[in-house]
Protein backbone atom coordinates (compact mmCIF):
# COMPACT_ATOMS: atom_id res chain seq x y z
CA UNK A 1 0.00 0.00 0.00
CA UNK A 2 1.33 3.37 -0.83
CA UNK A 3 0.97 6.19 1.35
CA UNK A 4 -0.36 9.75 -0.14
CA UNK A 5 2.22 12.29 -0.63
CA UNK A 6 0.10 15.63 -0.15
CA UNK A 7 1.69 19.06 -1.54
CA UNK A 8 1.81 20.70 2.41
CA UNK A 9 3.87 17.11 2.92
CA UNK A 10 6.24 18.77 0.09
CA UNK A 11 6.06 21.93 1.15
CA UNK A 12 7.15 21.37 4.52
CA UNK A 13 9.90 19.18 3.43
CA UNK A 14 11.30 22.16 1.26
CA UNK A 15 10.94 24.49 4.12
CA UNK A 16 12.92 22.13 6.20
CA UNK A 17 16.02 21.47 3.39
CA UNK A 18 15.92 24.19 1.00
CA UNK A 19 15.56 21.66 -2.00
CA UNK A 20 13.48 21.47 -5.14
CA UNK A 21 10.10 20.77 -4.76
CA UNK A 22 10.22 17.40 -6.93
CA UNK A 23 13.39 16.00 -5.33
CA UNK A 24 11.31 16.39 -2.28
CA UNK A 25 8.36 14.93 -3.55
CA UNK A 26 10.55 11.95 -4.77
CA UNK A 27 12.54 11.35 -1.24
CA UNK A 28 8.90 11.59 0.67
CA UNK A 29 7.80 8.78 -2.16
CA UNK A 30 11.22 6.70 -1.88
CA UNK A 31 10.53 7.38 2.44
CA UNK A 32 7.05 6.26 1.94
CA UNK A 33 5.79 9.41 4.00
CA UNK A 34 8.30 9.76 6.55
CA UNK A 35 9.51 13.41 6.92
CA UNK A 36 12.87 12.74 8.73
CA UNK A 37 13.93 9.82 6.05
CA UNK A 38 13.07 12.07 3.68
CA UNK A 39 15.13 14.67 5.15
CA UNK A 40 18.52 12.27 5.93
CA UNK A 41 18.10 10.99 2.11
CA UNK A 42 17.84 14.52 0.51
CA UNK A 43 21.21 15.29 2.83
CA UNK A 44 22.89 12.46 1.99
CA UNK A 45 22.05 13.04 -1.67
CA UNK A 46 23.37 17.12 -1.18
CA UNK A 47 26.88 15.98 0.38
CA UNK A 48 26.98 13.54 -2.91
CA UNK A 49 25.80 16.13 -5.42
CA UNK A 50 28.41 18.93 -3.66
CA UNK A 51 31.35 16.70 -3.83
CA UNK A 52 30.31 16.43 -7.66
CA UNK A 53 30.54 20.19 -8.12
CA UNK A 54 32.90 21.22 -6.49
CA UNK A 55 35.35 20.76 -8.94
CA UNK A 56 33.51 23.25 -11.28
CA UNK A 57 34.60 26.95 -11.77
CA UNK A 58 33.41 29.49 -9.42
CA UNK A 59 34.63 33.00 -10.93
CA UNK A 60 31.01 34.81 -10.43
CA UNK A 61 30.38 36.13 -6.99
CA UNK A 62 30.41 38.93 -4.45
CA UNK A 63 31.78 41.01 -2.53
CA UNK A 64 30.56 41.56 1.14
CA UNK A 65 31.89 43.36 4.41
CA UNK A 66 30.35 43.97 7.82
CA UNK A 67 31.80 46.50 10.23
CA UNK A 68 30.95 45.41 13.82
CA UNK A 69 29.25 48.03 16.14
CA UNK A 70 31.17 50.44 17.24
CA UNK A 71 33.80 50.46 14.15
CA UNK A 72 36.00 48.24 16.22
CA UNK A 73 35.99 45.19 13.83
CA UNK A 74 35.38 45.16 10.05
CA UNK A 75 35.48 42.03 7.75
CA UNK A 76 35.89 41.94 3.95
CA UNK A 77 35.38 38.20 2.09
CA UNK A 78 34.99 37.49 -1.37
CA UNK A 79 32.29 34.62 -1.89
CA UNK A 80 32.09 32.53 -5.40
CA UNK A 81 29.76 31.09 -7.28
CA UNK A 82 29.33 29.63 -10.81
CA UNK A 83 26.70 31.93 -12.16
CA UNK A 84 25.51 35.67 -11.54
CA UNK A 85 21.82 34.17 -11.14
CA UNK A 86 23.12 32.44 -7.97
CA UNK A 87 25.49 35.32 -6.73
CA UNK A 88 22.13 37.64 -6.78
CA UNK A 89 19.78 35.26 -4.78
CA UNK A 90 19.03 36.22 -1.28
CA UNK A 91 20.26 32.61 -0.09
CA UNK A 92 24.01 33.48 -1.56
CA UNK A 93 24.03 36.74 -0.29
CA UNK A 94 22.93 35.65 3.34
CA UNK A 95 25.50 33.20 2.92
CA UNK A 96 28.02 36.00 2.65
CA UNK A 97 26.46 38.06 5.32
CA UNK A 98 27.13 34.88 7.81
CA UNK A 99 30.28 33.59 6.67
CA UNK A 100 31.36 37.94 7.76
CA UNK A 101 29.69 37.54 10.93
CA UNK A 102 31.32 34.10 11.60
CA UNK A 103 34.84 35.66 10.66
CA UNK A 104 34.52 38.96 12.97
CA UNK A 105 33.55 36.51 15.57
CA UNK A 106 35.86 33.67 15.25
CA UNK A 107 38.81 35.27 13.65
CA UNK A 108 40.37 32.53 11.60
CA UNK A 109 43.74 33.02 10.32
CA UNK A 110 43.82 30.78 7.52
CA UNK A 111 41.31 29.28 4.64
CA UNK A 112 42.22 26.07 4.87
CA UNK A 113 44.96 23.67 6.14
CA UNK A 114 46.74 24.40 2.77
CA UNK A 115 47.32 27.43 3.67
CA UNK A 116 48.91 27.29 6.83
CA UNK A 117 52.91 27.54 6.72
CA UNK A 118 54.17 24.16 7.23
CA UNK A 119 56.97 25.73 9.83
CA UNK A 120 54.01 26.43 11.90
CA UNK A 121 52.49 23.43 11.33
CA UNK A 122 56.07 21.84 12.22
CA UNK A 123 55.94 23.84 15.43
CA UNK A 124 52.04 22.64 16.53
CA UNK A 125 53.44 19.32 15.83
CA UNK A 126 56.52 19.57 18.03
CA UNK A 127 54.17 21.02 20.98
CA UNK A 128 52.10 18.22 20.17
CA UNK A 129 54.69 15.48 20.45
CA UNK A 130 56.52 16.93 23.94
CA UNK A 131 53.00 17.26 25.36
CA UNK A 132 52.23 13.71 24.81
CA UNK A 133 55.84 12.32 25.97
CA UNK A 134 54.70 9.27 28.53
CA UNK A 135 52.61 7.94 26.71
CA UNK A 136 52.90 4.32 25.17
CA UNK A 137 54.11 5.19 21.06
CA UNK A 138 50.45 4.15 19.60
CA UNK A 139 49.16 6.24 21.73
CA UNK A 140 51.48 9.47 21.00
CA UNK A 141 50.59 9.48 17.18
CA UNK A 142 46.78 10.22 18.13
CA UNK A 143 47.26 12.33 20.12
CA UNK A 144 49.53 14.18 18.01
CA UNK A 145 46.68 13.85 15.11
CA UNK A 146 44.18 15.28 17.66
CA UNK A 147 46.15 18.67 18.83
CA UNK A 148 46.45 18.98 15.14
CA UNK A 149 42.99 18.60 14.17
CA UNK A 150 42.35 20.98 17.17
CA UNK A 151 44.97 23.50 16.25
CA UNK A 152 43.31 23.78 12.17
CA UNK A 153 39.90 24.34 13.83
CA UNK A 154 40.81 26.51 15.27
CA UNK A 155 42.72 29.04 12.88
CA UNK A 156 41.09 27.67 9.62
CA UNK A 157 37.39 28.78 8.99
CA UNK A 158 36.33 25.71 6.76
CA UNK A 159 37.31 23.38 9.92
CA UNK A 160 35.89 25.66 12.54
CA UNK A 161 32.16 25.24 14.11
CA UNK A 162 29.98 27.39 12.77
CA UNK A 163 29.33 30.36 15.12
CA UNK A 164 25.37 30.05 14.49
CA UNK A 165 25.33 26.07 14.55
CA UNK A 166 28.21 25.04 16.35
CA UNK A 167 27.00 21.58 15.45
CA UNK A 168 28.25 21.95 11.66
CA UNK A 169 31.71 23.62 10.16
CA UNK A 170 31.78 25.98 7.92
CA UNK A 171 32.93 23.65 5.37
CA UNK A 172 29.12 21.29 6.28
CA UNK A 173 27.80 24.87 6.13
CA UNK A 174 28.91 25.54 2.49
CA UNK A 175 28.70 22.00 1.53
CA UNK A 176 24.57 22.60 2.21
CA UNK A 177 24.42 25.01 0.33
CA UNK A 178 26.27 23.97 -2.40
CA UNK A 179 23.41 21.56 -2.61
CA UNK A 180 20.58 23.80 -2.23
CA UNK A 181 21.51 26.13 -4.50
CA UNK A 182 23.27 23.98 -6.94
CA UNK A 183 26.63 25.38 -7.52
CA UNK A 184 30.10 25.36 -6.46
CA UNK A 185 30.56 27.60 -3.79
CA UNK A 186 33.93 28.92 -2.72
CA UNK A 187 35.60 31.58 -0.07
CA UNK A 188 37.86 33.17 -2.58
CA UNK A 189 39.75 35.29 0.51
CA UNK A 190 38.77 36.75 3.51
CA UNK A 191 40.21 39.69 5.45
CA UNK A 192 39.37 40.55 9.40
CA UNK A 193 40.67 43.98 10.51
CA UNK A 194 40.75 44.66 14.46
CA UNK A 195 41.06 49.00 15.08
CA UNK A 196 45.39 48.76 16.31
CA UNK A 197 46.30 45.56 14.85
Amino acid sequence: MSVQISASMVNDLRQKTGVGLMDCKKALVESEGDIEMAVTALRKKGVATAAKKAGRTASEGLIDQYIHMGGKVGVLIELNCETDFVAKTDDFKALAKDLCLHIAAANPSYLNRDDVPEDLVSKERDIATSQAQGKPPQAIQKIVEGKLDKFFSETCIVDQPFIKDPGKTINELITEKIAQLGENIVIRKFSRFQLGQ
